[in-house]
């Protein structure tokens, strides 16, 4: 059978399963005919995984808190310009509510040039730099001037570029990094997806190079630790409040809170491990 029957027939039998096909699927129908299943500039394999799964504007348009919560087993997706895609399961974030909350770029409502995309529609990525070198990336939520920060992600596909964005990014010669460290903190992930100031402002229910796609086997509330955001200095009350979200026993999270997770062990709401 020729290749592009081949690639039809597959794409045919995607189609008439589930919307968010198994990844082997997904890696079969972008592989070359010598094997090679390095993800390549497919027009059939972007319609399927761009249109058909992909997270609309009512999933981006519901409260800060619930929006955090939410993310937690979604997949971020992001095609280079090269087409390769980078897939990463989120496992942790932050909330940031804008207004009153003091740790937010956007507190006491005071709207920037720089926060610009935080007062923005549910879905609209705000990216910000740290230390002038570093970047973050966080996304719009219902609430004035409320987004949440994308913490850590677990690597599901296209690792071999991550691992090259995420050297090119380092000074120096540098070791080989573990699936687990290509994306465990904030400025990780965006190092490892790409990410810079380029994507400010931009609507992840729209863009053709980032968005994001259902999980399979989302969470429940008792696979979540809610506990303090990391980094936010002195910011009084705020630098208490558990305003941030992981996924318990994930591996791939940047800072696990063990105390918290004994705590809400011996209150019941989840096993001690």
């Amino acid at each position: 059978m020729p290749r592009k029957r081949k690639l039809l027939a597959q794409l045919s039998a995607l189609q008439s399963n589930s919307s968010f096909p198994p990844f082997d699927a997904l890696e079969n129908l972008n592989a070359t005919p010598d094997g090679d299943s390095s993800p390549k500039s497919s027009k059939y394999f972007a319609i399927e995984k761009k249109n058909s799964s992909q997270l609309e504007a009512d999933f981006f348009n519901q409260p800060c808190i619930s929006l955090a919560k939410s993310f937690l087993g979604q997949i971020l997706v992001r095609r280079l310009p090269d087409g390769r895609e980078l897939w990463g399961r989120i496992v942790e974030t932050e909330a940031y509510l804008g207004g009153e909350d003091e740790a937010s770029h956007s507190k006491g409502g005071k709207q920037t040039q720089r926060n610009a995309a935080m007062f923005m529609k549910p879905g609209t990525l705000y990216v910000y730099q740290i230390y002038g070198i570093y970047f973050c990336v966080n996304v719009s939520s219902r609430g004035e001037g409320a987004a949440v920060l994308l913490r850590s992600l677990e690597p599901l596909q296209g690792l071999d570029a991550m691992r090259e964005l995420r050297s090119a990014s380092r000074k120096g010669p540098t070791k080989l990094l573990k699936d687990w460290q290509l994306c465990n903190g904030p400025s990780k992930l965006c190092q490892a997806f790409g990410i810079d100031k380029a994507f400010d402002q931009r609507d992840l229910t729209q863009d053709a190079a980032i968005w994001m796609v259902p999980g399979r086997d989302l969470p429940g509330e008792q696979d979540v630790v809610a506990t303090t955001r990391i980094g936010i200095g002195n910011r009084g009350e705020w630098a208490q409040k558990p305003l941030r979200f992981y996924l318990r026993g994930n591996k791939f999270v940047s800072v696990v809170d063990k105390k918290t997770e004994r705590e809400r062990a011996a209150m019941g709401h989840f096993s001690c491990s």
